[in-house]
This record gives structure tokens, C-alpha cells and sequence, in this order.
């Protein structure tokens, strides 16, 4: 495996990872040869390692724990019984007088700066409005928000008096969010009259309207004009201007100090084949998860600017946020990714000194298909890490970083998932960077490959397995009788192992990862399981193909099916040259069991709104599933897209 890069001397004796090290001889008599290393002291003693994450980051408590963890059961285990703590107030713990806590713009062109002082005292505005609705510990607040500061602000007001946040962005229709709010009954909502998107507005106020209608626990709505400043006027006289909060008088900011295992928050599944699961995650588990890996494996220091391309509808957003309690800066960004120009977000890292830059897989690997040199047309001299998820980021762009972006950058892919909020496997300063490879297992995550026989296995692929408790995996599904749906999401193949249905496999010799892509849309050929981003991989060196999707269906009497869905740049047509080009990379990359059955053009390839290939809801369709069983459209970024595989199916 090619080696890519590796941190210089000072880049690892700096980092905070070798300050924890450094930590844990001073206060346990602990010394470790190397990651792996200290990786593998924090799986086997999980209950040392995360009371260590509370100590060396002086968490806060109003009350002592009696114990660190309840039992080793998944689920049901409780973290840090007895504690009392509030999240925001770590955050706030970090406020330093005359800094910039956030930094936003979006694809118009503004630009704002936001104060620790200012965020503090709109946090306040926020949080006294929310007390005088009669909103307390416990309740459900929820946002239809772009990713901008006020949901920040909204968030984190919330959360100072032990509410429960949930947001969706704007670019979900009406039953979609519906489906998710109305889970958990809120009581109130801040909503956007509307947004732009590659240059053109989206007016927003009618779903609003019928969004407020089917959420009959709602007790108050709260408008953010960002498309149009009069929008208040189009909308109801009981809602209220989020601006006219901002001006009112406010109480000093206070904390509610809640349980250690009291909810922080609701996240969502993407809900592609029925209603979202709602995942329930803990306030002291998210800030312990999110300490450590912001600190250990991010590198995230005081002062710097920490950016990811994502929306309030992404966990990513979720996570995004605590950056903040590293005392770094957040770095907001709404709109296209690549409006006006394909490189905006590169020149936005310019004019902001971004340190560290977080986008989606897909994002690079466009960028490496429209074969832009960024690093000759930008400075991003600020740069120290790029971040990549969401996706698995194929080796060729890897091999693009370094080639056309920058060098000397620390490339942090990861991967995780909306059911934890952070990632299981990700960077390291201590390791080198090699082409292709997830760089480690993050600490306290007992994570491994393992065969049909449950075995673990390196440098072979395997099903990815966590077999001890984080604090950050869910407390609860809402509304989940006796943990139902909780326990066959994740617990049914390997009873008290979480299986997250990925394909990996561990690089004995690094100790670097590959994943392989889900195992629910396994491509099973002849006997041989085959991840569907190897094909992903192979075919995006193809020059006229734009993306690809790849199904393959188990037909009756043992037949297969493998057809490969190809969207193509425009102008292109396939040729036969061109089928001959993807089934010969195929064949020289991996094996002729890589060669599809048929290349078939298609207009475009069915996405998530949260950027996921729907390969397995494809697949229900293919296999001529009822199309309500098999597909949710609400959840769609493309819903259009289906018609083309709902009629292909036929022929089938």
C-alpha cells in the first residue's frame, strides 16, 4: 500500500493525542510503542479509557457517577450513572472575549462574523424566549433550518435547559419532515421562509405552513427571514420574527444540569423503505465521543478554523458543533458546493484561513472526475487536514489530494454514522497516510472484520462488527416498544454485537482499514462477495462516465443478475468502446465476477438527501417488491430518478 504522507516530528509531538499519551504516564504509569497500542488498552479496558476521556477534559459535573458503566450489554447499558452535566455549558467553557466563534457565508455572497460575546448573548435571547413558551427539560424543540447560525444559536439554547433538539433542512419536502417530527411532538419549531441553491430561490413559506399544520403539538413557530425580510408577513401573526428575540431583553445564560443519559438530541435514518427510525443519543455520551475525537483523531486545536460541508438534516452538522469545544471556531457554509464555480468552496478556505476542511467523498471525487488542479488555482496554505465521509473515498482520489490539491495535508478519511454521531474508524497524527486506507480504529471503539463464521479476520474481507458499548451509541429509538426496532437494526446477526452492515477489511501490516460498501446491497457473484465500491472504484478511472450504481439480483434456480446503471457526461452516448472500457478495468483491477451482466444508461442515479446511493431500496425494486415496501421518495434527493429502474424492472 502506497504511503502518501506522514506527519512531520512536531506535527505528532504537538498533537493532542501525544499530549494524552503523555497524560496517561503522569497520572497511570501507562506508556504505549504506538497507536495500536493504546488502541487496543482502550478496548480491553473500556471503563479505564472513557473514565479517562471525563478526567483529562475536566468534565463538569453537578453530581458524582457511582459507576462508569452499568454492564456490557447491547443494548441497555447505562455511562456514568449518576452524573449531571449540560453540554452547552462545555461549549461556553471555551468563550474567549473578542474571538470569532463562527464564521458563515453562503453562495450569494454574504459573509458574518459571530462573537463569543454575540453568541453568548443571542444563545441567552434565545433560551429566555424558549422559558417564557414554557419549554423545560425534556421537551422536543425542532428546526427547518439551513445550515446557518441561528440554528446553532437555536441549538444550543435549547440545550442549555435540557431540551431535545431536532432538525431537518430545508430541502426535505413536507412528508419527510413530517415523518420525523411528528415522532417526537415538539412544541416548537424555527423555520425558514426559504433558501437559493445554485442561483435560484426556493420559497419555502407553503411547506411551512403545511408542516406547522400537521404538528399539532406545536405551541409556537419561529420565522427566520433569509430568502425575503418580510416573510413574516406572508405567514401567520402568531409566529414570530426570529430577529425581534434576538432584540428582546434576556436573562444571563444559565445551564440545566441533566442526566448523563438524558437526550441530546434526535437524529434520523434516512428512511429510504419506511418511516425514519428516530435515534435518541445521550447528552454525556455525545460530549465524551465528541471530545475525544475531536481532540485524538481530528486534531482539532484552540483557535483554528474547523469546517464541513454538510446541512442541518446531516449528522455531520450535529458533530460540526463541537468543534466549539475545542475553542475552535465553526465554519458555516450554505448552498451548492460547486455554485458559481465548481471550486467555490476552495476559494472560500482561501479567504477564510480554514484549518481544517471536512467535505463528503462524493464532493472529491467530482472534483477528481472534472480533473481540477486546485492546488496550482488556490493557496490553501491554511489547510492541515481535509476530512472525507460519507461515502468510501476510493484510492485514485486519495492519489488526487496529494497530486492536484496539497501535498503536505493530512487526508482524515473516516466513516461512521448517523446511529453514533461520529465516526469508528478515522485519522491518527501518529500514523503515515496510505492510498486507499482509513488510517486506524478510533479509541474505544472494539471494532472488527469478521467472516461467515464470525471469526476475526485481517487482510480479508469481513462483515464490520463492534463487539463492547460506546457512550454515544443510541439510548433509544422514540416510540420503540421493549428497543424493537433498535435491536434488529443492529443486534440480530451477532446477538450483543453491534453489526453496522458495512464490508471491511484490516490491513495487517498498516493497520489501516478499506470499506468495501454496505453489506445489505452485497454483491454476491458465484460464491464470491464482491463490495460494491470496488466496482465504484474501477469505473470511476473511466473518463465518459459521470456515476454509477451496481445491483445484483438472486434470480430463481440459482441465476444472478448484475446489471451496472451508468450515468454518463454530457454529450456522451455509450459506445461499445466505452462498454469495452469499464468491463476491461474491471477485469484488471479485480476479476471477471467484477464484469456486470449489462451497462444500461440511466439520467441519473437515485441519492439520498443525505447523499447515500439507494442501492438496496434499487435492488427491492428490481426484484419487484412493492414500491411502498421498497423505496421512501419523500427521502430522495432526485425522486425523478426512480421512474427509469420502476419501468426497467418490467423487462427483468
Amino acid at each position: 500500500m502506497k504511503k502518501l504522507w506522514e506527519g512531520s516530528n512536531a506535527f505528532k509531538q504537538n498533537s493532542h493525542l501525544k499530549t494524552y499519551c503523555n497524560w496517561l504516564k503522569e497520572h497511570h504509569g501507562l506508556q504505549f510503542d504506538d497507536y495500536q497500542d493504546l488502541w487496543a488498552w482502550s478496548i480491553d479496558n473500556t471503563e479505564p479509557f472513557w473514565e479517562s476521556i471525563w478526567n483529562y477534559f475536566e468534565v463538569k459535573s453537578y453530581a458524582p457517577y457511582t459507576r462508569v458503566l452499568s454492564s456490557y450489554n447491547m443494548p441497555g447499558c447505562k455511562w456514568f450513572e449518576g452524573a449531571t452535566l449540560n453540554y452547552a455549558e462545555h461549549i461556553f467553557r471555551q468563550s474567549k472575549p473578542g474571538e470569532t466563534a463562527i464564521f458563515f457565508s453562503n453562495e450569494s455572497g454574504k459573509q458574518l462574523e459571530i462573537s463569543w460575546e454575540e453568541l453568548e448573548k443571542k444563545v441567552a435571547s434565545m433560551a429566555t424566549y424558549f422559558k417564557s413558551l414554557g419549554v423545560a427539560k425534556g421537551d422536543c424543540v425542532v428546526a427547518y433550518l439551513p445550515n446557518v447560525p441561528e440554528a446553532t444559536i437555536a441549538f444550543l439554547a435549547a440545550n442549555a435547559l435540557g431540551a431535545i433538539w431536532s432538525s431537518t433542512s430545508p430541502d426535505f419536502g413536507t412528508e419527510s419532515v413530517v415523518n420525523r417530527f411528528a415522532q417526537i411532538k415538539p412544541k416548537v419549531l424555527i423555520a425558514v421562509d426559504g433558501y437559493s441553491y445554485n442561483g435560484k430561490p426556493y420559497d419555502k413559506t407553503e411547506t411551512v405552513k403545511q408542516i406547522v399544520s400537521s404538528l399539532p403539538t406545536l405551541e409556537q413557530v419561529i420565522v427566520l427571514p433569509y430568502l425575503n425580510d418580510k416573510a413574516i408577513d406572508s405567514l401567520s401573526d402568531e409566529y414570530i420574527d426570529i430577529n425581534a428575540i434576538f432584540n428582546m431583553d434576556a436573562d444571563k445564560l444559565q445551564f440545566q444540569p441533566v442526566d448523563f443519559n438524558h437526550p441530546i438530541w434526535v437524529l434520523y435514518s434516512s428512511g429510504t423503505t419506511g418511516l425514519p427510525k428516530a435515534i435518541v443519543h445521550s447528552h454525556g455520551g455525545i460530549l465524551l465521543e465528541h471530545y475525544k475525537y475531536m481532540a485524538f483523531h481530528n486534531d482539532t486545536h484552540e483557535g483554528e478554523r474547523y469546517f464541513w460541508f454538510t446541512t442541518t438534516g446531516w449528522m455531520m452538522w450535529n458533530f460540526l458543533q463541537s468543534a466549539l469545544l475545542m475553542g475552535a471556531s465553526i465554519v458555516l457554509y450554505d448552498g451548492s458546493p460547486t455554485y458559481p464555480k465548481f471550486d467555490s468552496l476552495w476559494s472560500f478556505s482561501d479567504d477564510l484561513g480554514i484549518n481544517h476542511f471536512g467535505t463528503s467523498a462524493p464532493y472529491l471525487v467530482a472534483n477528481m472526475k472534472k480533473q481540477l488542479n486546485i492546488k496550482v488555482q488556490h493557496n490553501l496554505s491554511s489547510v492541515r487536514s481535509i476530512s472525507s465521509t460519507g461515502a468510501p473515498l476510493p484510492a485514485e482520489a486519495f492519489d488526487y489530494v496529494y497530486n492536484n490539491i496539497k501535498t503536505d495535508v493530512w487526508l482524515c478519511s473516516m466513516a461512521g454514522g448517523t446511529d453514533v454521531c461520529t465516526a469508528f474508524v478515522g485519522g491518527t497524527p501518529l500514523y503515515a497516510v496510505h492510498s486507499g486506507e482509513i488510517q486506524c480504529r478510533a479509541l474505544g471503539v472494539s471494532l472488527f472484520a469478521l467472516d461467515d463464521m464470525g471469526n476475526p479476520v485481517e487482510d480479508d474481507l469481513g462483515e464490520m462488527v463492534i463487539d463492547k458499548p460506546m457512550p454515544s451509541m443510541p439510548i433509544y429509538f422514540w416510540n420503540d416498544t421493549d428497543q424493537a426496532r433498535y435491536k434488529a437494526s443492529y443486534f440480530e446477526d451477532y446477538p450483543g454485537k453491534w453489526r453496522h452492515g458495512d464490508f471491511i477489511k484490516i490491513n495487517s501490516k498498516t493497520r489501516g482499514l478499506v470499506i468495501y460498501g454496505r453489506s445489505d446491497a452485497t454483491l454476491n457473484r458465484h460464491g464470491i462477495r464482491i463490495g460494491t465500491s470496488e466496482i465504484y472504484r474501477a469505473v470511476n478511472k473511466i473518463k465518459a462516465v459521470e456515476d454509477a450504481l451496481i445491483i445484483n439480483l438472486e434470480l430463481e434456480g440459482g441465476k444472478h443478475y448484475m446489471p451496472l446503471f451508468v450515468k454518463l457526461k454530457d454529450g456522451v452516448s455509450l459506445t461499445e468502446d466505452i462498454k469495452q472500457d469499464i468491463n476491461s478495468q474491471l477485469k484488471s483491477d479485480y476479476s471477471p465476477r467484477h464484469v456486470p451482466d449489462d451497462i444500461i444508461v440511466v439520467d441519473d442515479i437515485p441519492y439520498t438527501i443525505s447523499g447515500k446511493k439507494m442501492e438496496a431500496p434499487v435492488k427491492k425494486i428490481l426484484l419487484k417488491m412493492p414500491i411502498e415496501k421498497s423505496i421512501n421518495i419523500d427521502a430522495m434527493r432526485n425522486p425523478e430518478s426512480v421512474r427509469f429502474f420502476i419501468e426497467f424492472a418490467e423487462t427483468i
